[in-house]
């Protein structure tokens, strides 16, 4: 996972609901892959927020957009993606930059 800033109660919780089934079946998955549902949520969620390219792609499939603004977001996303690499940048070395960024142009 990546480095996150500590700050405020580390107490809220995230609930929805699921049928029996469902949740049995999602219960022996996370057993055979030796995963908690809290470490399995939390790794989920975290490749979420960081935009992780696997996650991503899957978000691209199964949230309703128009099929041309998939494509388009698609593209312009594998184009940053491939002008990062073509800089040589890690993704901490990216989040670095935004971090320096902001710390010199700091919002009013």
């Amino acid at each position: 996972m990546a480095h996150e800033i500590d700050y405020g109660n580390l107490t809220k919780r995230i609930v929805f609901t699921e049928n029996d089934h469902r949740h049995a079946k999602l219960l022996i998955r996370l057993r055979h892959d030796k995963l908690t549902q809290s470490d399995f949520f939390r790794h989920i969620i975290s490749a979420y927020i960081d935009g992780e390219p696997r996650i991503q792609s899957f978000i691209d499939e199964i949230k309703q957009q128009p099929l041309k603004q998939k494509t388009s977001s698609r593209k312009l996303r594998t184009q940053g993606n491939q002008k990062i690499e073509d800089f040589g940048l890690s993704n901490e070395e990216v989040n670095n930059i935004f971090d320096t960024l902001e710390q010199e142009f700091p919002e009013s």
